[in-house]
């Protein structure tokens, strides 16, 4: 396959990358204020040459400005903007060397798939034959190699998106910035372009810039994900540090399902630290997962992962060292691949614990109204710091 390439060879509200390359992609300080609000917060980033990164968030944090401020397409209030080491802060659009495709897929109607992929070669006078070259290798790339001469109307949304992706990736940008571009697409299709997506970045291997709410697609495709909360990056990382080990509430809470319980701090030792819960069960956890930040007036939250909890009829011993709260049986929903359960624990909360399906029915003694133990690994435990405190300073 010839090679797509380009020819050029964290408190709150910064990423600074992992250190493993050069940045290809570095915000510094960037503000982006409106009449009515602040869409991005002095925010600070770096993406290296290469890598598949996620801008993850709810509607309004600030990741679509965000991407528009890395095309050119928004000015920031302040802060510089910089492409592979070039500062490119005033600059337009089509002086910088990014492509973007858009949730929208802007296809010219009246020209056929060759024609809309071709266009930015033509308009830039390359030659017809590197021209029919490059399309039909793009075109194979994306995996619609024989579908040329069609015209948008006669494609399905899935092939329209793979067409704006090929028309982006022809011109051998430095970066592609793709702002929600399977938005539109059904749940099945979605899935399948997730994949397609990765494996197109990981063979062409240009820089990757993803905005996207989906928190399933953000961990599907991204090596390192930034989540972003009121214009500033909350936490970034692998998808596996992100939801293993989360630093606030609100990632806790965004990517995936948290089991949040307000504790205290009683003791710490070199290897474990031992939490009080409000209703006093104690809770032990690596003591390298509790830091200072955590625990300032010694009030923290500790959360655990639904499917990370055993649930064990009351009476049953859970297994030695075992965290273990109590509770009872609120809710049993079938979800076809594993059982959902509610459990009021003593103290209050609300807790989900999800439980493979493997016998195709609901085990004793755990149906609603039951007492029960709720039961997990001290090594599965961790604390974050909650909304305020996140944003303190």
């Amino acid at each position: 396959m010839t090679d797509l390439r380009s020819a050029d060879p964290a408190p709150a509200g910064i990423d600074r990358g992992d250190g493993a390359a050069a940045p290809d992609i570095r915000l510094e300080d960037v503000t982006k204020r409106f009449p009515e609000t602040v869409a991005v917060d002095r925010l600070s980033l770096s993406i290296e040459r290469g890598a598949f990164y996620a801008m993850l968030g709810p509607s309004g944090c600030g990741k679509t400005t965000t991407l528009r401020m890395i095309g050119g397409f928004e000015d920031p209030t302040s802060g510089r903007v910089f492409l592979g080491g070039d500062d490119v802060t005033d600059l337009p659009p089509y002086r910088r060397d990014v492509n973007t495709v858009f949730q929208s897929y802007a296809l010219f109607p009246h020209l056929t798939v060759e024609r809309n992929v071709a266009f930015g070669l033509e308009r830039r006078g390359v030659k017809k034959a590197e021209i029919r070259s490059r399309v039909g290798e793009t075109l194979e790339l994306v995996e619609l190699h024989g579908l040329g001469r069609r015209k948008p109307s006669q494609l399905s949304g899935g092939q329209q998106q793979r067409v704006a992706l090929a028309r982006a990736l022809v011109n051998r940008p430095r970066a592609l910035l793709l702002d929600e571009p399977l938005g539109a697409l059904d749940l099945r299709l979605r899935k399948q372009l997730q994949l397609e997506l990765k494996r197109i970045q990981r063979d062409i291997g240009i820089t990757f810039v993803h905005v996207t709410h989906d928190q399933e697609e953000a961990m599907t495709m991204a090596d390192r994900i930034a989540v972003m909360n009121r214009g500033r990056i909350e936490q970034a990382g692998s998808a596996s540090e992100l939801y293993e080990r989360p630093r606030t509430e609100f990632v806790a809470n965004f990517l995936g399902v948290s089991n949040l319980i307000e504790a205290r701090v009683r003791r710490t030792d070199a290897a474990l630290a031992e939490i009080e819960t409000h209703d006093g069960a104690p809770i032990r956890l690596p003591a390298d997962r509790l830091s200072a930040a955590h625990a300032r007036d010694g009030r923290v939250k500790v959360g655990v992962r639904p499917e990370k909890v055993a649930l064990l009829p009351s009476g049953t011993a859970p297994r030695d060292g075992a965290n273990v709260v109590r509770g009872v049986v609120s809710v049993v929903a079938f979800l076809g691949v594993s059982l959902q359960y509610v459990v009021t624990a003593h103290g209050g909360e609300e807790l989900t614990v999800i439980v493979q399906n493997v016998d195709g029915a609901q085990p004793e003694g755990l149906g609603a109204g039951r007492e029960v133990l709720l039961a997990w690994e001290p090594s599965h435990t961790f604390v974050v710091a909650d909304e305020e405190e996140a944003h303190a300073g």
